[in-house]
């Protein structure tokens, strides 16, 4: 059997795969925000708890915040800041008695919906990830790309294409540069533009005939076309599967197909844009077959 974690910044989520996919066992807990020791006791506790659960000993893999840096062999660029600089892996794995895979959250959810979700039985799948952040995963071959640094589909931090005028040079972001896709593109960027505390807001006082938030949903869904253009451009994948809160938008999987063959280098794009099939279990299902790959 696989074990799937899910370190997050709020909790950490543990689950059990039999071969066939099956779920076996599942739990979550808080994350010990802001202390590495006490979530690598949590992360260990939970693996052991979950074995005693599904009654036998399984293969771990760790989906994180961030990734493994092939220069150091420490966690970088992570969301949860207390693993930066972290030796996660070695670390658990001598906890654990047994070697354990680490891997990009946006990457998991990648894998998962590749392997058993809304892109099953695709070769190439890009994994987006649009909520409080925006990232994205790789698969081919049904196999997570790492990368020679570790950054494989970190889209999020790319500049937005084709910027208009009015979009330079760009909000400022966390990474220190303007303009990124994430800024324009995540949920909290979409709500401020469109003046709303939520995006739930921005839908419904569209829903209800408001012309300016409606405005910025079809700006929305332009900027994603762009952005995910370039994806198809240098990727080429079969299919592209949405995740986060912004997943559940409806009007995207027809509205960003419809605006993005005017920037994609083809006289067709035969590349689907999918909803995921596992939601919010994505990431640790990713998690658990990163010892299928």
């Amino acid at each position: 059997m696989r074990i799937g974690i899910d370190l997050g910044g709020t909790k950490i989520e543990g689950i059990v795969l039999e071969e066939s996919g099956k779920t076996l066992a599942r739990r979550r807990l808080p994350s010990p925000q802001g202390d590495y020791r006490a979530s690598l006791d949590a992360i260990a506790d939970l693996v052991l708890g979950l074995e005693r659960e599904a009654g036998g000993r399984g293969s771990v893999g760790v989906g994180i915040p961030g990734a493994l840096s092939p220069a150091t062999g420490r966690i970088k660029n992570a969301n949860s800041a207390w693993i930066i600089g972290e030796a996660l892996d070695r670390d658990l794995a001598e906890r654990l008695g047994r070697p354990v895979r680490l891997e990009n959250d946006a990457n998991c959810f990648a894998l998962s919906e590749a392997c058993d979700g809304a892109a099953a039985g695709c070769e190439v799948v890009f994994g987006v990830i649009l909520g409080t952040g925006v990232g994205g995963g790789l698969v081919v071959g049904g196999r997570a790309l790492r990368g020679a640094n570790a950054i494989a589909g970190e889209w999020g931090h790319n500049p937005l294409p084709a910027p208009r005028r009015d979009e330079l040079p760009g909000p400022p972001c966390y990474c220190g540069r303007r303009g990124c896709v994430e800024t324009f593109l995540s949920g909290p960027a979409l709500a401020r533009a469109a003046g709303h505390p939520r995006v739930e807001d921005v839908v419904a006082a569209a829903d209800a005939g408001d012309e300016a938030a409606e405005d910025q949903l079809a700006r929305y869904e332009e900027r994603l076309a762009r952005a995910l253009a370039v994806v198809i451009n240098v990727v080429d994948p079969d299919a592209i599967v949405l995740g986060g809160g912004l997943s559940n938008l409806e009007r995207l999987y027809q509205g960003v197909p419809a605006r993005w063959g005017e920037h994609v280098f083809s006289d067709a794009v035969a590349t689907r844009l999918l909803p995921n099939r596992h939601g919010d279990s994505s990431g640790v299902r990713g998690a658990a077959w990163l010892w299928e790959a």
